[in-house]
């Protein structure tokens, strides 16, 4: 990740400025943003860990993450432009733990019990956005974004949760500053919404989903166009 960024930063800022413009901006973001999140694991019947129905365990927090990313746009005419931004290391989650009760019999007799601790990661977050410019340096844009959604789970049951993926929109407005030779620096804020996702474990009794996700975050970007 250090190399991928030091050598686009090499890139940027040792090549000269290009006699024919032709409208293709490249550039790298820093970004911090808070989340709120919710999800829901799903104990299914009796199998040695509830003694009735379905065993429900929602939880809710708020989640601070920091991350950087690479990104390439083009320009359409004087105010529109495309672009796509990938986000090249993972964003990982605390490792969350819940124990299971064991019951035997009626009124319930504790035989056992057994912990299950989770985390998930946040692979290859990438955004597909068009945006369009409503001053000299106001812009707003929107797109979809999309991220791979991996599991690290250890169960009392000794099985594993298997990985999904999940797909979100965005929204930004920001402001941009071009200078003679090319290199422009940027403040954005984004809000961002995503889908849920739910992923079951191998042997078919233990669920796992986010409900919501939600944040926003704010970014400050600098690149270069030609």
């Amino acid at each position: 990740m250090k190399k991928i960024i030091t050598g686009l930063f090499i890139a940027l800022f040792s090549i000269g400025t290009v006699s024919a413009e032709i409208g293709l901006s490249i550039g790298v973001s820093g970004q911090m943003g808070l989340f709120a999140a919710s999800g829901t694991e799903t104990d299914r019947g009796t199998h040695g860990t509830t003694t009735g129905g379905n065993e429900l365990n929602s939880e809710s927090d708020y989640l601070g993450a920091g991350w950087a990313s690479i990104f390439v746009e083009k320009t359409l005419g004087e105010r529109f432009f495309f672009g796509l931004d990938y986000v090249p290391s993972a964003l990982e989650t605390e490792e969350k733990q819940d124990v299971k009760i064991d019951y035997s019999g009626v009124g319930g007799v504790i035989t056992s019990t057994s912990t299950n601790r989770y985390s998930v990661d946040f692979e290859d977050m990438t955004s597909l956005y068009v945006g369009v410019k409503l001053g000299e340096a106001l812009y707003v844009k929107a797109g979809t974004m999309t991220v791979d959604v991996i599991t690290n789970d250890v169960l009392g049951t000794g099985s594993t949760y298997g990985n999904t993926d999940m797909d979100g929109t965005m929204f930004g407005i920001g402001m941009n500053k071009t200078f003679d030779n090319g290199l422009f620096a940027r403040v954005e804020g984004t809000y961002m919404e995503w889908d849920g996702a739910s992923v079951t474990s191998a042997n078919g009794v233990n669920t796992m989903a986010i409900d919501n996700l939600d944040g926003v975050s704010g970014k400050i970007s600098v690149g270069k166009t030609f």
